[in-house]
Formats: structure tokens, sequence, C-alpha cells
């Protein structure tokens, strides 16, 4: 196993609630890393079932797993994840590290995914947040996921540079969720890019929106976009564009009435109106680029030459 140091010393932190179905595979994935992370902080927060012990037969095995248990009640809600990994980086922030990443407890990769990773931040040194493409299992087969992109990073598997996690705060608790994507808005703002790389496969082992139900998750995505700022038109595309198999248009509905639903109503946004400015002026530009690509004439090509 290859010394961090070589590409500058990572930590992890997950944050986990009942995961003990999943959370194994999770931990043995990153104990089988060519570069393990210096630190790796694992909050359960308030499980009830085998989640505890499992993490704490592996710490006594490694080291560097650290369970922290937060026993005291709360609302089960989307706050509720991210004040639980705020909670590890309070443990960890005056360790000396360059990276800091969050793992989900329900993912697997290869034992060469950190180490490939790292590597891409040696290569470019303005890149602020990476990760890998989410692959989920249908029919026994784990395919991409619909909604990968490189121009954005699963919150599964979302690893920052260190100096970039600071400048953008970390992440912040939202209603509807997306402190991942809130994150990404933030550092791409302050001149910090942002790639998820498709050479990079995460398994991931829970559907997306799969708790509570799918289109009720859907629907919630849609208060996040509007939550947000997210433009009004690139939001159709967005939902349009996923309008393909049966499974995806329930979803794609969902989403989109969910966006329309607080347009209505006049939600409170949750971000401040220069972040919304910003986001908008991004994905106009993708909605134009998508439009004049769509209308370009195509040349034909000979049937023979």
């Amino acid at each position: 196993m290859e010394p961090s140091s070589k590409f500058g010393e990572y930590i992890l932190l997950t944050a986990a609630y009942n995961e003990e179905q999943f959370i194994g595979q999770t931990i043995e994935s990153v104990i089988s890393q060519t570069v393990r992370p210096k630190t790796w902080i694992i909050v359960s927060d308030g499980s009830t079932d085998r989640t505890d012990s499992i993490v704490q037969g592996y710490s006594d095995k490694h080291g560097f797993i650290k369970l922290y248990r937060i026993t005291e009640q709360h609302a089960r809600n989307f706050a509720a994840q991210v004040n639980a990994i705020n909670k590890g980086y309070d443990l960890v922030r005056d360790l000396d590290f360059e990276f800091i990443g969050n793992v989900d407890a329900d993912v697997s990769f290869e034992a060469t995914y950190y180490e490939r990773l790292l590597g891409k931040f040696a290569k470019n040194q303005n890149l602020g947040i990476a990760g890998g493409y989410i692959y989920e299992e249908k029919n026994g087969i784990f395919r991409s996921r619909a909604g990968n992109s490189e121009r954005a990073v699963a919150h599964a598997v979302q690893l920052f540079r260190r100096a970039c996690f600071l400048s953008v705060g970390g992440y912040v608790p939202l209603p509807y969720g997306g402190p991942d994507w809130l994150a990404e808005i933030m550092a791409r703002k302050q001149g910090w890019e942002v790639e998820s790389f498709p050479e990079l496969p995460v398994r991931h082992y829970r559907p997306t929106c799969s708790a509570g139900g799918v289109l009720k998750g859907r629907f919630r995505q849609g208060l996040m976009d509007y939550s947000l700022g997210c433009d009004p038109s690139f939001e159709f595309f967005k939902c349009l564009s996923r309008l393909h198999g049966r499974p995806y248009i329930a979803g794609a509905l969902a989403r989109f009435s969910g966006f329309v639903w607080a347009w209505f109503k006049q939600h409170k946004r949750a971000v401040p109106q220069d972040l919304i400015n910003f986001l908008r002026e991004e994905q106009k530009g993708r909605v134009r680029s998508l439009l004049h690509l769509n209308s370009t004439p195509r040349r034909s090509t000979p049937s023979s030459l």
C-alpha cells in the first residue's frame, strides 16, 4: 500500500444511519485501497441496528477507522446527514491533510479508486471537487446512472481539495437537500473546477430517491431545484431529457411537478440572489448550447466515395 503523502493525505467522513446491510462492503472497499485515508470518521447518527457494532469491529482492527456516535434525539431530515458530517469534520479539523471527502455508507469501488482520483487532483491544481461515476443495479447488472454528468459529482463520493472545502464553507443544511450541489455552485463561482470521471466507477447499492418512495423523492428534488434557484427553462429541458423509458417518465414528471408547485407557491429560496444569478447564467448557457447544437444542419455523408 502506497503512502498517501505521495499525492497529499486525505481524510474521509461518513454519516451512517441503520446501514448494517451495506456498510461492510463500503468499509472493505476503503480498507482495500492502494492509498488509504489518513483518518476515516464514521458518524453513526442514532443507528438502532448493527451499524455501530460492525464499524467498531473494523475499527478495532484498523486504527484509521474511528466510530463516533450521535445519541441525542433530533429530527430525521436532510439536515441530519449534513449535521452528522459536520460533526465528523469537527473531529479532524486540526489534523494536517490536503483532501477531505464524503463517502456514503452504501457504495463500493475498486482498490485503486482513491489513488487514481488523487492523481486527477495532482494533474490539475484548479480541480476543487472530484469523484467517480455512480452505477446502480438493475436486473442483476450495474449500469451507469442516468443522472451522471462530468460537470457534477455525486454527494456519495465527493472529494474536495481542502482549500476548496474551506472556501465554500463545507456542507450547508438545506430544507430539501442538495448540499452537494450547493457546494459545487459555490466552488465554480469562486473559480474552482468540478469534475466527475466516467473511468472511476462507483457501485451504489441503494437506488437514488428510494427512501420514502421514488416519486416522492423526485418531487422533493423538484422542490430542491426551485429552492436553489434553478432556471425554469433549464429545469424543463433537464426533465424533458429524462423522459426515456417507462421507469423514468413518472420520475421526470414528478420532479418537474415539484418545481412548478414550488414556483406557484413562491417558496422562499434557500440561497442568496448572487448564487441564483450565477447558477442561472450557467444553465442558460447550457440551454443555448443545446438549442444551437440541435439547430445546426448536419452534413450529409455520401453513401460511397
